[in-house]
Parts: C-alpha cells; sequence; structure tokens
C-alpha cells in the first residue's frame, strides 16, 4: 500500500518537482526542439509517481514485481526522464544528451533503449490500450503489481482512446489506474477550441469507470487521490488532474504555443531564474 504523506516528506515532494522542472528546461535548451508546456505541468505528479507512490527499484528496472508506467503521450517524456534520472536509473548529466543522434533519450520513449521504460510511444492514444494489456498479464500470472497510465487531455480526441474505455466498462480492471493531464492544451490551441472535450467527468463515468478530480498541483492531494483509486477493488479508476501548462514559468503558464517549443538562450535562463526563486519560497514555507 501506498504510505500516508506526512509534511517532512511532502517538503521533499515539492523540491524534487522543483528541480525537474529547472532539468526539464535545461534539456530542452541543449536540445534545441522539445516541448516544454506538457512537462513543466507534469512535474509535480511525477515527482509523487517516482518518489513516493511506484514501488520499483531503479538499481534492478526490470524487476518482475515493479509497478508499471505508461507514458502513453509520449512527447512529454522530458519530465520522465528528469525524474528516472534523479531516482537514480542513469546520470543527470545524460539528460543533455536528449534528442540527440544514438542517445537513449529519444524525443518520444523508445522502450529498449533506456531501461525502466515500459513502453514505445509516440502515435498518441496508444498507452490506455498498452496498459490495459500490461493489467491483464499481471492477472493471468497473479502478480500484484499496478499499473499506472499517464495520458493527455487532448490525445482524448483519438478514437481508439474510446475503445479502450468501452473495454474496461466490460472488463473493469481494478490493478490499473489512469491519470489524465488536463491542462486545457494543445499544439493547435485549446482543447475545448478545437474538440471540446466536456463534460469529461461524466463521459467517463458512463462507461462504468471510478473517476476522480483532483489539482494537479497539490502533491498531497495527488497521492490521496491515488491512495483512493487503488483501495477501489472493482473498478478501474481514472483521476482527471488539473493542471497548468508551463507551471512554474511565467511566460510559459497556460500559453499553447509552447506546447512543441523549447526555450532560447535568453528564455531558458529567465525560466531557471524564475524556478530557483520557486525553489527559495517551497524551502520558506516549510521552516
Amino acid at each position: 500500500m501506498i504510505e500516508e504523506l506526512y509534511d517532512e516528506k511532502l517538503k521533499i515532494l515539492e523540491e524534487k518537482a522543483n528541480e525537474i522542472r529547472r532539468l526539464i528546461i535545461e534539456m530542452l535548451f541543449e536540445a534545441g526542439s522539445g516541448h516544454s508546456a506538457g512537462p513543466l505541468g507534469m512535474a509535480d505528479i511525477f515527482s509523487a509517481l517516482y518518489f513516493h507512490i511506484l514501488r520499483h527499484d531503479p538499481k534492478n528496472p526490470n524487476w518482475q514485481d515493479r509497478d508499471r508506467l505508461v507514458l502513453s503521450n509520449g512527447h512529454i517524456c522530458p519530465v520522465q526522464y528528469a525524474a528516472m534520472a534523479l531516482a537514480g536509473y542513469f546520470p543527470k548529466e545524460e539528460l543533455k544528451t536528449l534528442r540527440k543522434i544514438n542517445s537513449r533519450l529519444q524525443g518520444h520513449p523508445h522502450r529498449t533503449s533506456l531501461p525502466g521504460i515500459e513502453n514505445t510511444s509516440g502515435p498518441l492514444g496508444e498507452g490506455i490500450s498498452q496498459a490495459i494489456g500490461m493489467a491483464i498479464a499481471a492477472k493471468l500470472d497473479k502478480k500484484g503489481y499496478h499499473i499506472y497510465c499517464i495520458t493527455s487531455d487532448g490525445e482524448h480526441q483519438e478514437g481508439n482512446i474510446w475503445e479502450a474505455y468501452m473495454f474496461l466498462g466490460k472488463n473493469q480492471l481494478e490493478n490499473l489506474t489512469i491519470i489524465i493531464d488536463r491542462n486545457y492544451i494543445q499544439i493547435d490551441g485549446f482543447t475545448e477550441d478545437v474538440m471540446p472535450l466536456e463534460p469529461l467527468k461524466q463521459k467517463l463515468e458512463s462507461f462504468g469507470l471510478h473517476v476522480l478530480e483532483v489539482d494537479g498541483h497539490n502533491i498531497r492531494a495527488f497521492v490521496d487521490a491515488v491512495r483512493e483509486a487503488r483501495s477501489e477493488w472493482k473498478r478501474t479508476s481514472v483521476i482527471i488532474a488539473y493542471t497548468i501548462p508551463g507551471k512554474g514559468v511565467s511566460f510559459m503558464e497556460k500559453k499553447f504555443e509552447w506546447h512543441g517549443k523549447p526555450p532560447n538562450k535568453e528564455e531558458a535562463k529567465k525560466a531557471i531564474d524564475e524556478l530557483r526563486t520557486l525553489g527559495g519560497k517551497i524551502i520558506s514555507e516549510h521552516q
């Protein structure tokens, strides 16, 4: 079971999230390409997953009984790479090879390139189906590990997402938790302008799913939501996590233009300065 989150551990997770954001900016600037808004928005959730929720072992990434984390919206992989590096899967220095030729850190994750990556992603809409397969395999093998699937809201414009929900409506898999990054943006604009998703919660509930809503930047609330999801024994749980794209960098926040754009030298410096200031506030708030 997931441990209760005490104040001291919460401080650590918040600091980790801020460090993840700084690493994301450094990686993207070095690469000269990639996605900024989504990774920054998901830093709090990935901090909670890798440093509190997931049962995993960076020194033994193929441990049979590990929890599986499936990243469906693979373009936000800088946040996963940063969290993995901080957790000890590989040296932090390797983060600067993002999107470089022969790098293990490809622009969309490749399962066999980097130990600890559970699925190859790039084409959107496939992750929930991949996670369903893993959840079924766990049941067939009588294993107790849990599968978490990260997906985006814009990705829900893909038809195979809804085919997966149809399957889950019939074959409820309680060993699977789906986490939707609800940041309201995609590459062409705001989701509700491009292809409206609302009422999203009611649509998901119509499939018989157990749906929770949470502030994706409130780490304690997110951990509590995952704990509640894990206590549901009969249905698949879906957590709609409301996040701010570009979180922590004022000139990126809530701007869809930063969906698929990296910072230049001046922008990267400004972003890192802001995040360092934010890091100081996090520390002082807990003193």
